[in-house]
């Protein structure tokens, strides 16, 4: 024991000689006994492996505090608020699912930057500035799917289609928008839960329907009971589901001829998609699906993000003063509404005689309204119009403290 003890003493001292930089933490949270999420915390953990072989952030060693939300709302909250208590936890790589996000977002407002895997509901757009997600949004998805379940009718008969969702908030939200989208004639729509005891008279119904096409909303527990049902009673419309269904390949029997809706599939060619995928296999024996790679690239755009290091705009004193910058606003933070161009184009002219932008002052010097985003218009809209108005010609970001 006190040989280990003294060795441990020494590899602390050549650490803290040898000038080791504090860690960059990380948090990460999602249904890691989950398949899709396992495959969520396994993109997670090679990305931080790749960041930390890559020289860490600006030196920094790259740490991952991960914990199981169990894909449940109320669980979600409590880690969110665990993650938010650690003052050592910079940003968070989350949620996995929608119902885990939209519980936690609302304890990141404010607080944390979170950047979820794949949470697709459509009532996670706009909830907070502080949270962001890497995958679409089901209001896109299901325009998608219903465009091409739209393909299945004749010159003379309209598609038809049946739709089957889990009763959670993925679910509910993937089936509205394919709804909405569904040009042909929609038979039936039935909720059901996620565990589905048994997917029998859900198919022996469908039947007496006869829908060309069963869109299905929901992840791969329910969708093989389905599947696996329809086989036994001989059931053979069109099934189609979304990127909850990556895993259904698992049972090949019943899967044959369904056709899936993913944001990444590992067959994909690209050079950078043939190096992930080597490298996960490599890792962990296993394909990498849409969830591992949605949660690499989510673990590699936080770490990005925290090399970045802002600086302060050059105000009025300083040379040269910058602080002009493009707002195209009101006082108010309201477009205008006079019919004349603010914004050169919406952003998109660089000619001078057919419009200004709007400018604001970074620093509130000048302009004599003490405006930050509405203080003159710019001479022109060519750049060099632009900087002679007194800048740098350029649109600016701004993060709230």
């Amino acid at each position: 024991m006190l040989s280990k003890a003294v060795s441990s003493l020494a590899l602390l001292a050549l650490a803290a000689c040898g000038g080791l930089k504090e860690p960059y933490v990380v948090g990460a949270a999602g249904p890691w006994k989950q398949g899709y999420g396992l495959q969520n915390l396994q993109g997670v953990q090679l990305a931080a492996e790749d960041i930390n072989k890559a020289g860490g952030i600006n030196g920094h060693p790259f740490q991952v505090v991960t914990r199981d939300d169990e894909g449940d709302g109320t669980v979600a909250a409590k880690v969110a608020q665990e993650f938010v208590r650690n003052r050592k936890i910079l940003a968070v790589i989350g949620h996995v699912n929608s119902s885990g996000m939209l519980s936690a977002a609302r304890v990141y407002d404010g607080e944390l930057a979170a950047v979820a895997t794949s949470a697709t509901s459509p009532d996670l757009t706009g909830i907070s500035s502080w949270v962001f997600r890497i995958i679409s949004s089901d209001s896109l998805n299901g325009i998608a799917l219903a465009t091409f379940a739209n393909k299945f009718a004749t010159r003379n008969t309209a598609a038809t289609a049946a739709v089957i969702y889990e009763n959670n908030t993925y679910g509910r939200g993937l089936a509205d928008s394919f709804r909405r989208s569904f040009h042909g004639e929609l038979v039936s729509l039935d909720p059901i839960n996620a565990d589905l005891p048994s997917a029998e008279p859900y198919i022996a119904y469908l039947k007496t329907k006869k829908p060309k096409v069963v869109f299905i909303a929901g992840r791969v527990a329910s969708g093989l009971k389905l599947l696996q049902e329809a086989k036994r009673q001989g059931f053979s419309p069109v099934f189609v589901g979304g990127d909850g269904w990556q895993g259904i390949v698992s049972d090949t029997v019943a899967s044959e001829g369904t056709y899936i809706g993913m944001s990444f599939t590992p067959e994909d060619p690209s050079p950078a998609a043939r190096a992930f995928v080597a490298a996960f296999e490599k890792k962990f024996g296993t394909a990498p699906d849409a969830h591992a790679a949605l949660a690499y690239d989510a673990t590699r755009l936080i770490a990005q993000a925290l090399t970045e290091k802002g600086a302060l705009n050059n105000g009025v004193g300083d040379t040269p003063n910058t602080h002009d910058m493009l707002t195209g606003s009101q006082p108010d933070g309201r477009a205008f509404t006079d019919g004349m161009d603010h914004t050169c184009g919406n952003y998109t002219s660089n000619a001078d005689g057919r419009g200004t932008v709007q400018l604001g002052h970074s620093d509130k010097q000048g302009g004599g309204n003490g405006s930050w985003n509405s203080t003159h218009p710019s001479r022109g809209c060519s750049q060099p119009n632009l900087v002679a108005t007194g800048g740098a010609g350029l649109l600016y970001c701004f993060a709230a403290n």
